[in-house]
């Protein structure tokens, strides 16, 4: 028979009592924010990745911040949009309802966001701080993917001038070519290199991020 060894019960119980007492992990709290705009790069199929430090990021709806095609000719006069803003002839971006709009702030700060695409899935968004090779890595939870957490229905782009090319403006964009399909790419520009960025909502930003 084994022998019972009467200093194993209290011994035990010592080492259960300060498991119970370990404080649980923190659970991350969040400030809700009215909608705010991540313009992102990547797969879509992606669920986490690097690059996070080309991301762009819209504290205020850039959408009604903007400026109508037919407007440009104003715009380029004064260069300052009713907004506030200010106009980039080199690098100029436009969304689906062919709207001149605000350049989103670079890069996107670390941290964690809520995001959605206004579908089924929302997500949390981790962006990392940049590693010693200046890369940001990013990670989505439980598995989602960028196309999960997209706005179809907004899209976006930024347009710069095409290697030899002597003008790339507004004034060449077509405003038949809008609204674009959700979904669909965004038009070319005559004399214009295209960049597309897809559009994650910001339902919520992590209180240690959050302003």
């Amino acid at each position: 028979m084994f022998k019972f060894n009467k200093r194993i019960v209290p011994l035990t119980a010592m080492l259960l009592a300060m498991l119970v007492s370990l404080p649980a992990a923190a659970e991350t709290k969040f400030k809700r924010v009215l909608n705010q705009y991540i313009a992102a790069l990547g797969e879509r199929d992606a669920t986490s990745g690097t690059g996070a430090q080309n991301w762009g990021y819209w504290e205020k709806d850039p959408g009604p911040r903007g400026v109508w095609l037919r407007n440009y000719p104003k715009l380029k006069q004064s260069g300052i949009a009713p907004a506030g803003w200010t106009f980039d002839p080199n690098k100029w971006w436009l969304e689906e309802n062919g709207l001149i709009m605000e350049a989103p702030v670079f890069p996107l700060l670390p941290g964690k966001y809520k995001v959605t695409g206004y579908r089924e899935v929302s997500s949390i968004l981790t962006v990392y701080p940049k590693d010693s090779s200046g890369e940001q890595r990013w990670e989505l939870a439980d598995e989602a993917t960028l196309y999960d957490v997209t706005h179809l229905a907004c899209r976006s782009a930024v347009y710069t001038p095409e290697t030899g090319a002597s003008l790339c403006t507004p004034a060449n964009a077509n405003p038949a070519n809008f609204r674009v399909t959700p979904g669909h790419p965004m038009p070319a520009v005559q004399g214009c290199t295209k960049k597309e960025y897809i559009v994650l909502v910001v339902t919520a930003i992590a209180l240690d991020e959050a302003s």
